[in-house]
């Protein structure tokens, strides 16, 4: 699988019966328009959200009054790095989501279209802040060093995690919705305390914002002034729940009741990206408190590998996010300006496969985690009812060794049952 191949993959085409596509397409129509230009026509009656975009689906720069000087340091060198990234999280992310429907891992969820959010954000964080993810923010994870094979274990289900969040200053996932952003307005409020100037930021979607722990933080956020960064990636479904269904107004606008700003950047723009989040990460820093970052993006393959995305939307809103593909959209900046050739593309490719086969090789090299160690740390100093169930599991586990070889009558019969 090339660069071309994942950047320029073609969406798949409905399978369902006339019916299902038909009101799939009547929800996509009454969705939000999508951004155009530095503009889009949000949901609330008479809104016109400001969108943040720096770079043009056509791979033109665009200038902002307030956040174009917050990326004049990046260089040539600086552009082919965040296309590196987001193509190495996007081959990384197609190797876990074929390594799942191979039966290797239990479940995934797929970042496909939200690479730019992910790793524009994740670019703008210094070394000392915190992060708290929920359960896709493998781009974020990959700026913050942790290696990708250390994601797919919680998957498989070998371990509850799979490294130390303090090593990298990255929470292990949160698979609870929403829960993450107490944990990370808790620790900004420590932070605080503390008299540090780290940043934190914690990731949610679009769906997660219904949720009552997102509203308390916001409260608890603002009212304690904590250095923290909601950064919402907004990829239009929640599921199968359009935007509309979450809110009647844009996501960004509900930090003005809790008393402090939001924005709205192009989530599928890099740049733009990196821009506002460094802007509310220095915000944090300087003890100005809270800000909410509404990253409109797209979702471009299924919520998880256990949701078919075909029976509640339609093809032609896919296809329209198509054309703005975050990668796609670099690549033609980079091109125009000269700061790439196809020598650095080909070495890309000849990475990216590289990249792919260690997954594979290290994902089913895993070791089968002890089927009794989920009894080891319920309780500190044990528990008697814990104790019991242990050694009635135990009892079960056994009840499955092998009695010894199958004689060549009973494989014959074995066989015919197969």
């Amino acid at each position: 699988m090339t660069v071309e191949s994942t950047a320029a993959r073609t969406p798949r085409r409905s399978s369902g019966t006339g019916t299902k596509r038909a009101s799939a397409k009547k929800t996509a129509q009454k969705k939000t328009a999508t951004p155009k230009g530095a503009k889009a026509t949000g949901p609330g009656p008479g809104s016109e959200p400001q969108l943040v975009q720096l770079l043009s689906p056509e791979g033109e720069r665009l200038e902002h009054p307030e956040y174009s000087a917050l990326i004049a340091d990046i260089t040539p060198e600086s552009l082919r790095g965040l296309y590196r990234d987001m193509v190495l999280t996007r081959r990384f992310d197609a190797e876990a989501t074929a390594l799942q429907r191979q039966g290797e891992l239990g479940l995934w969820a797929s970042l496909l279209g939200q690479e730019a959010a992910q790793i524009g954000s994740g670019r703008a964080l210094r070394d000392d802040d915190y992060v708290f993810p929920t359960y896709r923010e493998h781009g974020v994870a990959w700026c913050r060093g942790v290696d990708p094979t250390n994601l797919l274990g919680m998957f498989r289900g070998v371990n509850h995690g799979g490294w130390d969040p303090n090593s990298n200053n990255f929470h292990l996932y949160t698979i609870v919705i929403g829960s993450q952003t107490l944990h990370a307005t808790g620790y900004a409020m420590g932070v605080a305390k503390d008299g540090a100037d780290s940043a934190v930021i914690a990731y949610f979607g679009d769906g997660a914002s219904s949720q009552g722990d997102v509203a308390e933080s916001f409260t608890f956020s603002a009212v304690y002034n904590a250095p923290v960064v909601f950064f919402c990636q907004n990829n239009q479904w929640a599921i199968s729940e359009p935007t509309e269904r979450q809110t009647r107004v844009p996501l960004y606008q509900r930090a003005q009741g809790y008393g402090f700003p939001g924005v709205r950047v192009d989530g599928n723009d890099v740049l733009a990206c990196l821009a506002v989040t460094r802007a509310a990460l220095d915000r944090a820093r300087r003890g100005e408190g809270p800000m909410l970052v509404e990253a409109f993006t797209y979702r471009m393959g299924a919520h998880t590998t256990s949701d078919d995305p075909t029976k509640y939307r339609a093809d032609e809103e896919t296809e329209a996010w198509q054309a703005k593909d975050p990668i796609l959209r670099l690549r033609r900046y980079l091109e125009r300006e000269g700061n790439a050739d196809e020598a650095f593309f080909a070495a890309l490719d000849e990475e990216s496969e590289t990249l792919g086969k260690r997954v594979r090789d290290v994902v089913r090299a895993m070791p089968q985690p002890d089927p009794m160690a989920i009894f080891d740390h319920v309780y500190a100093d044990g528990n008697a009812l814990v104790d019991e169930e242990r050694a009635q599991f135990a009892a079960y586990q056994a009840s499955f060794v092998d009695s010894g070889p199958v004689d060549s009558g009973s494989a014959g019969s074995a066989e015919g049952g197969n």
